[in-house]
């Protein structure tokens, strides 16, 4: 289309200033116009990049990429691709990739990013524009829309190219476990959570909670996790409350493990299939007492001593049963805060059944209680949770429709019909007829993609080696 509005402009004109007049018709709005969204740092093979009203531009190291660029590569070739966020993607073969909408600014509060996967695939290590707003960043094709969270993640529209891929592989397929213990459901406001070695994260709507994570709600804000023995546990506002050790295989619930930490707030708890089997196997440990919830449900409130801070009037522990019984073990004075499975010095092992309470104040006897205290959450058992949210389901890898792999972080998968919500270690699949599902384990083509990472240092020697057959294990460092 560019060709013969260039060859009609300069046939008009019958000069070389005619064609240089209209070349420079064609090609200065969109340049001008285009904001600059980034630059090749690694191509091999033949691929282009295509402005709206210019010409192609051969991939090649340094080349500039621009709002709105089309990005193609042809059988063998691949490109790895920087953007000004710090987003890194590697084209892969055959692939087709539009930069739709890109706007980045240092600090500023509307960056967003917006891609459409034609064809092909990529794999990808996102930045700062995913990792700052939770619905900043997408990824369309013509099957889903990708919602990055943050990640670091593969995707792949395939027709029948990825099965054959898969039947090249000699390993075994491994499962498409999911590692989380927890996935957030029914929000509101802004949750964080911060894994063990200190790095801190927002979660949304089925965000991922992994063992060690503590998760943090602000003023106003509450939140529902669901977890994968089937417990629920809303957080009310201001709350802090950690994961201290989950362990559950849906074959064997009774050799599970459910411990976790109120340090600060509220929480409403629903025990499931742990507690069910076996209820030594669940505790909720607070600075002032243990809590065994005995396949129950009731309301634990920690505030002043009880959250490490001044014990002002009507602040300690509160515990509700309003589902069966509770068991608390206050600690005795002078013994230490529990420790993450740990139990008190307990003077006084107290049974709660439902509609009764107990509230423990920084000094003083303990107090039976009758009135329910007021926590900013729904109950948990009249929370409904997706029920997709840990499933997995048989999908063969000749499918056609999109696959997605998520190496670390959140992604959610929508199309007209369904939402799937995927984590760590995870991958999905979205089929052309609008169905979202979790295959039951992790496709071969996405697992033992011979494709250079885009994060990876020397990507010519890795594609190399790969293609000469020698494994990861193998390659030099």
């Amino acid at each position: 289309m560019v060709a013969r509005q260039f060859e009609k402009l300069a046939f008009a004109s019958g000069t070389l200033a005619g064609v240089a007049i209209g070349m420079c018709m064609l090609v200065a709005p969109a340049g001008a116009s285009a904001q600059s969204a980034g630059q090749v740092e690694f191509s091999r093979g033949v691929g282009f990049a295509q402005t709206p009203g210019q010409m192609p531009r051969t991939l090649g190291k340094g080349l500039p990429l621009r709002e709105g660029d089309r990005l193609t590569t042809s059988d063998g070739a691949s490109a790895i691709i920087k953007l000004e966020d710090g987003t890194r993607m590697t084209v892969r073969p055959n692939s087709e990739l539009v930069l739709t909408q890109y706007q980045f600014r240092e600090n500023a509060t509307d960056n967003s990013m917006l891609m459409q996967l034609v064809r092909g695939g990529f794999r990808a290590v996102t930045g700062l524009i995913s990792k700052n707003a939770p619905n900043a960043a997408k990824v369309q094709t013509n099957t889903a829309t990708i919602g990055i969270r943050g990640t670091d993640f593969d995707a792949r529209v395939c027709v029948r190219e990825c099965g054959a891929e898969s039947a090249k592989v000699d390993e075994k397929a491994r499962p498409n476990s999911v590692q989380a213990s927890a996935k957030v459901v029914n929000s509101r406001g802004e949750v964080n959570a911060t894994d063990a070695s200190g790095t801190r994260r927002r979660v949304v709507d089925g965000g991922s909670i992994y063992p060690g994570d503590l998760v943090e709600t602000g003023s106003g804000t509450n939140a529902v996790l669901a977890f994968r023995d089937e417990s629920k546990i809303t957080l009310g506002s201001t709350t802090r409350f950690r994961v201290d050790n989950f362990v559950y295989d849906d074959k064997n619930a009774g050799e599970g493990r459910f411990l976790v930490s109120l340090l600060k707030g509220s929480v409403r708890a629903l025990t499931g299939l742990i507690g069910k089997a076996n209820t030594r196997n669940v505790g909720y440990a607070t600075a002032t007492a243990t809590i065994d919830i005995r396949g129950s449900g009731g309301d634990i409130v920690c505030t002043g001593a009880c959250a490490g801070e001044a014990g002002a009037p009507g602040t300690g522990l509160t515990v509700y049963a309003w589902l069966d019984s509770f068991t608390v073990a206050p600690c005795a004075v002078g013994s230490q805060p529990l420790v993450p499975g740990g139990s008190c010095n307990s003077t006084a092992l107290q049974v709660l059944q439902a509609g009764q309470g107990l509230y423990i104040p920084p000094t003083g006897p303990m107090q039976f209680i009758a009135n329910q205290p007021t926590i900013d959450g729904p109950r948990p058992d009249g929370v409904v949770v997706p029920p997709k949210l840990f499933s997995g389901d048989n999908v063969p890898e000749n499918s056609e429709g999109l696959f997605v792999f998520v190496r670390d972080g959140h992604i959610e998968i929508a199309t007209a019909n369904d939402i799937l919500q995927l984590g760590k270690g995870e991958a999905g699949f979205a089929g052309v007829g609008g169905e979202t599902r979790r295959p039951n384990t992790v496709p071969k083509f996405l697992d033992f993609d011979k494709v250079p990472m885009p994060n990876s240092k020397n990507p010519l020697l890795v594609s190399v080696l790969n293609e000469s057959g020698v494994k990861a294990g193998g390659q030099c460092k």
